[in-house]
């Protein structure tokens, strides 16, 4: 896969997205048209995206206030904040005359109900299906607030789901997501590169987080969605959130670093050891690559996510009672326009839901063990895309072994084992004769 820079230039063609828009509005366009529903209509603000190609910030992603309505047979109507709505028409040619319009839901909840905001949508929605004979099918819906939902009804709207039609329609990647979701990766790399060359023991937690931020956000980041930073005795069980902790020598580390590049997601976890690293934990990581390496090796079209997942081991090999406490340890998902999209890999249901491969899916494969000091674990993710006869990785940053960041300590022996208990006293030998301790091996 072809790697570029984020400019766009006259010379080269790298991401093309007139393309990018008009086949990601087909794919919907056509699985609507096969499908019962009259209508989808998107609150979700990641559906409202590949359906209208517009976009006004990530604060707005939880708020379900903008909307959009995409009919059979018609263009898709944007509602959205008046003054971004005015936007829309100016710089947004591709939604037409009169489809860019102002539009806003209830704030979840914050507004009044005596406010009528509720009504207000339900009553814009009526018109478009009333206008195009569509009033008696149902509609599809992504995310609703509850006092919506009841709104719609009343005006004899009939609501079905409609997350399953938008997670097929995204499910299969067009060739400029897939070059975009690479470009998001290298970002990645970048920011991990920078990582191993900054940590050291003293640095916490939040400080390896702001570097991160710092880095994708210089290289064209559209939003940081989250960095896990976990370290020391925090690595097992996997608490997934970042502290002030400070790293300490021979600590285990592990990242996952979630961004977006033009709305295109990375999940990508790397792990570390500081200065040097445990028996324990290096045994812990070759098993934890073991199983990414199986599953990778697994991935082709017509595989199923059965076939994949059963190569993992079951909740109990690791310490868990059942699938449903061990969820997302062993875990795979699609990627794109968010993190966790079809497919999933989880022995929790694809054992007996699994779903089929196919080529242009992008996934990513994460994958975790505890060590057997109790407190240790490794974790390692790959984000992939599904090609013919395979599948290629788009994580690049080294992860075939277990990484040792800062320097290795220099004693009059010369440097100290990158391999080594965290414990001093543990990696000497003891000579009665000379009262001496001498540094093992």
């Amino acid at each position: 896969m072809h790697s570029y820079g984020v400019m766009g230039v006259d010379w080269e063609e790298r991401v093309r997205y007139d393309r990018l828009r008009e086949e990601r509005l087909a794919r919907a366009k056509a699985l609507l048209a096969k499908s019962e529903m009259g209508a989808l209509l998107c609150f979700d603000m990641s559906n409202i995206r590949y359906l209208t190609a517009t976009h006004i910030g990530t604060w707005a992603a939880d708020k379900l206030n903008r909307f959009c309505l995409l009919p059979q047979g018609d263009e898709p109507i944007m509602w959205d904040f008046g003054s971004a709505a005015r936007h829309h028409q100016l710089y947004n040619p591709w939604l037409g005359d009169g489809r860019s319009r102002a539009g806003i839901s209830t704030m979840r909840g914050a507004m009044s109900p005596e406010a009528g905001r509720a009504e207000n949508v339900a009553a814009k929605i009526r018109v478009e299906l009333e206008q195009r004979g569509l009033l008696n099918d149902p509609v599809g819906i992504d995310a609703i607030e509850p006092p919506v939902l009841f709104a719609l009804q009343r005006e004899g709207i009939e609501v079905v789901d409609g997350q399953q039609l938008m997670q097929q329609a995204r499910m299969i990647k067009t060739e400029d997501e897939i070059t975009l979701l690479n470009m998001a990766c290298g970002m990645v790399d970048a920011a991990y590169e920078e990582l191993y060359r900054t940590m050291r023991a003293g640095i916490r937690e939040n400080e390896c987080v702001a570097l991160v931020n710092k880095v994708l956000y210089e290289m064209g980041s559209e939003f940081v969605e989250g960095v896990n930073a976990i370290s020391g005795e925090r690595c097992s069980p996997h608490p997934h959130v970042f502290t002030d902790r400070a790293l300490r020598p021979g600590d285990p580390a592990y990242f996952d670093i979630l961004h977006s590049y033009m709305g295109y997601r990375t999940c990508y976890y790397r792990t570390f050891a500081v200065a040097s690293a445990s028996r324990s934990l290096l045994d812990a990581y070759r098993r934890c690559r073991y199983y990414l390496d199986a599953a990778i090796a697994m991935i082709r079209p017509g595989v199923t996510t059965a076939d994949v997942v059963s190569l993992w081991p079951k909740a109990q090999e690791f310490g868990f009672p059942d699938e449903e406490a061990a969820f997302a340890l062993q875990f795979g998902h699609g990627v794109g326009l968010t993190i966790w999209e079809k497919p999933i890999f989880s022995r929790l249901v694809s054992l007996d839901h699994p779903e089929t491969i196919q080529e242009g899916m992008v996934f990513a494969l994460e994958t975790f063990w505890p060590a057997s000091d109790g407190w240790s674990a490794a974790r390692i993710e790959e984000q992939l895309v599904v090609t013919a006869d395979g599948c290629e990785v788009i994580t690049r940053f080294p992860a075939e072994d277990l990484v040792i960041a800062g320097k290795p300590y220099f004693t009059t022996g010369g440097s100290l084992s990158l391999e080594r208990d965290p414990q001093s006293n543990r990696n000497t030998e003891l000579d009665a004769d000379t009262r001496e301790a001498v540094p093992k091996g």
